[in-house]
């Protein structure tokens, strides 16, 4: 017996030695080769996204820290005259009101539409702030434009409407009997309106935003003053950051954007993305461009584009920041990227001949758009980083024959975060956090990437994000990672997440134990913050719908 329990063993091993010298051959010969030609494919976009960040990071670092290139020295700023034109109270009471009547023709004719939908926590912060906003009162018009299914909430939102009337503000309650086009839909339609073809400047803020009454008071100058600008973009402000760890890598992501690639844009080409609220336009310049499209759910970048197309030069002013509500649950969060990445990726495919084919364009502004403002950030990047960190690096554990250089694993990565670091100092401590979650919510970014670029069933997916309005101030003792109850609800489950999480995990395991790269740190790392997210261990809780 103990011979034949011998014999077995040796049979087994021998069996087992050449399953793995046939692995090692399979691996060798057809997984090896292909393998290292994707980590070189992916060197060669980490080095293009590398320059590109470097560039637009030391381009806001020199042209507006160094070298004070501010909006204000750069483009004519002068306050509009307000008031009596300078006719002192002791005056003729005539002359007093003619001059006056003269002061507020100074003003310009102002539309502030705030598009909406189902928006009860909300409605009343935006109405009441644009409402609250420092303009002649005979000069200037709020626009609600409601999409809202929900009867009440409508009924809701028309009352405040009527209440703001009541005290004599000019303010259009419209709505539509469907939802085509989604927000551009509405926006487009409230410009069909008579009154608000009159206007010269239209003033945008999505239902969350709340603007200071000063603020029109700053940005219509930039526009009376230079008729070359079309738009003046302003900064996001955030008024529940703090709530959770989700909420504050938001904001360090989201400070990034304005505080880099807005400012880069301004500063050297005169162009970015319109970022869909807290802007001003000029109507001529949106009529010109053949004013909105719902042709993908980035309305604004869509008309940014086609307007820069035209000759027209776009204005940030990071000075100027406008109080807003960042998504707080991961439901809400990914919904919200999916329908960003998406929908750049399908406008890239959808105006790269037309860019290509436009006359009267400089060929340096045609490679800006093409090369670095679509192709390296809305297709390069949410591919590389996924691709990359969480499926070549990973694998590459598992098979010795592949080499991935120091440069492309260490380096590269470094100088990107410390890119992000400089404009963020005081969230250095949770870089490595920030690292992590977005490397998970990159799989997301991909997804959407491709689904844009291939213009698959879920393209035109649009899901208004969650907003909590004034409930935020009592979540702010949220701790940084509260732990939710998946078991309790299903949908708090996230199946993607938790695949990769298993992938990352047997190749973690197998780095550890017969591997030599030591690879293994980094993805145990990653690993738990796919499990973390997979299980809802991300953001704030909400009754499960």
């Amino acid at each position: 017996m103990g011979r034949l329990w011998g014999r077995s063993l040796a049979a087994a091993a021998a069996s087992g030695d050449q399953i793995a010298a046939a692995w090692a051959v399979v691996r060798a010969r057809a997984v090896a080769p292909v393998l290292q030609l994707a980590v070189w494919a992916c060197m060669a976009m980490s080095v293009v996204l590398v320059l590109e960040v470097t560039y637009m990071s030391l381009v806001s670092l020199v042209a507006v820290k160094l070298l004070r290139r501010l909006p204000e020295r750069r483009y004519k700023w002068e306050p509009i005259a307000v008031g009596s034109g300078g006719v002192d109270e002791e005056d003729d009471e005539e002359a007093a009101a003619a001059a006056a009547a003269g002061g507020r023709q100074a003003f310009p004719l102002v539309l502030v539409q705030i598009p909406m939908y189902n928006e009860k926590e909300v409605y009343k912060l935006s109405i009441g702030a644009a409402c609250a906003l420092e303009w002649p009162s005979d000069r200037i018009i709020i626009q609600v434009l409601d999409d809202s299914t929900d009867p009440a909430i409508k009924d809701l939102v028309e009352l405040e409407c009527k209440d703001w009337a009541r005290k004599n503000i000019n303010i259009k309650y419209e709505i539509r009997d469907n939802r085509k086009g989604y927000k551009a839909g509405a926006l487009k339609k409230g410009m069909e309106h008579t009154y608000a073809q009159h206007c010269d400047f239209i003033a945008i803020f999505d239902a969350d935003f709340q603007p200071d009454s000063d603020f029109l008071l700053k940005t219509i100058p930039f526009l009376v003053h230079n008729p070359k600008i079309a738009l003046v973009q302003t900064r996001w402000e955030f008024v529940n950051y703090d709530v959770c760890l989700m909420t504050r890598i938001q904001k360090m992501s989201l400070d990034y954007h304005f505080k880099v690639e807005q400012e880069s844009g301004s500063s050297m080409h005169a162009f970015f993305g319109f970022n869909g609220t807290a802007g001003v336009w000029r109507l001529s310049a949106i009529n010109e461009a053949g004013g909105w499209k719902d042709r993908t759910t980035v309305e604004d970048m869509d008309l940014a584009v086609r307007t820069s197309l035209k000759g027209w030069q776009f204005l940030y002013v990071g000075d100027i920041r406008v109080k807003s509500e960042l998504p707080s649950t991961f439901k809400a969060y990914r919904h919200q990227q999916h329908r960003w990445t998406c929908g750049a990726a399908n406008l890239f495919r959808k105006m790269a001949k037309e860019i290509v084919k436009t006359k009267g364009v400089s060929v340096w502004k045609k490679l800006h758009l093409l090369y670095s403002f679509f192709f390296v950030r809305r297709v390069i990047a949410p591919i590389l980083t996924f691709l990359f960190y969480c499926v070549v690096i990973p694998l590459a554990a598992m098979v010795p024959e592949v080499s991935i250089p120091v440069w492309g694993m260490v380096h590269i990565p470094t100088a990107i975060t410390i890119m992000n670091a400089i404009r963020n100092p005081r969230s250095l401590h949770l870089m490595p956090l920030w690292i992590l979650f977005e490397n998970v919510m990159s799989l997301h970014r991909m997804r959407a990437a491709l689904t844009g670029l291939l213009e698959t069933m879920y393209v035109n997916e649009w899901v208004v994000t969650e907003k909590v309005g004034d409930h935020v101030k009592d979540k702010l003792e949220v701790p940084l990672l509260e732990p939710l109850k998946p078991t309790e609800c299903v949908e708090r489950i996230y199946i993607p997440e938790l695949v990769v999480a298993f992938y990352l995990l047997v190749c973690a395991s197998y780095d550890f134990v017969l591997g030599a790269k030591h690879y293994y740190l980094f993805i145990y790392l990653q690993a738990f913050a796919f499990v973390a997210l997979g299980f809802g261990f991300a953001g704030t809780s909400t009754p499960c719908s």
